[in-house]
């Protein structure tokens, strides 16, 4: 119950809000802190928030996403669509590039689409292009894990709704829901607490282009200066 998944994402059970078909013990455990909420807060404090918020790492996401983020979208989609001869692909491929660019800019300019905190999923981002930095090695392994568990949940949910199709069909489940029809409905990204985690390598980049650290960051965010 506290894996995470958003009230607004979920779906009704059998038109009726899921806590009301647990005891009170279940709904009064379901108030607590979700995994999600934790883990959101984690990747920021993991990243280094008090070295995240010095003036040296303000301008680290900005620079990601307008510099060398920039700078590839630029060389491998908008430069392939200026020189398309062909209209129709040359407006694909602009599209393409502007859907791209704007998912850049999102890093910065944050939506409300994500389970994560923008300053959360900044630090996410930052334990991600820079795993190979000690402090961060252990965070990413965490984070590939936490990636795993959504996965393995979806496959039992697919595996699960297969069963009760065999089974059932399409007629109504045992507990009162519409069976097949609302199962079916839990696998999907809304019903993955970390879908946001999967969702950085829409932002990763080749190692030659992600902006080198500085010495006094390298400092700020060292294992020693941590403890």
């Amino acid at each position: 119950i506290n894996s995470a998944v958003r009230e607004d994402l979920r779906v009704k059970y059998n038109q009726q809000h899921y806590r009301r078909v647990f005891s009170d013990d279940d709904s009064c455990g379901a108030l607590e802190e979700s995994s999600c909420s934790a883990v959101s807060a984690w990747t920021w404090c993991s990243a280094g928030s008090s070295g995240l918020q010095a003036p040296e790492f303000e301008p680290r996401t900005a620079t990601f996403s307008n510099g060398s983020g920039g700078e590839l979208l630029h060389e491998e989609y908008l430069l392939p669509a200026e020189r398309e001869t062909d209209p129709s692909l040359k407006q694909l491929k602009m599209a393409d590039y502007k859907k791209q660019l704007d998912a850049f800019h999102s890093i910065d300019n944050f939506g409300g689409e994500r389970n994560f905190s923008h300053k959360s999923f900044q630090g996410a981002l930052m334990i991600a292009l820079y795993r190979d930095e000690p402090r961060f090695s252990q965070p990413f392994h965490l984070l590939t894990l936490l990636m795993d568990t959504d996965a393995l949940l979806t496959k039992w949910r697919y595996n699960h709704v297969l069963l009760v199709q065999r089974m059932l069909g399409t007629k109504i489940g045992t507990g009162g829901s519409s069976g097949y029809q609302y199962l079916r409905s839990t696998v999907s990204d809304r019903y993955k607490p970390f879908v946001d985690l999967f969702n950085l390598s829409t932002f990763l980049i080749p190692r030659s282009r992600i902006p080198p650290l500085t010495p006094k960051m390298k400092r700020s965010l060292s294992i020693i200066s941590a403890w």
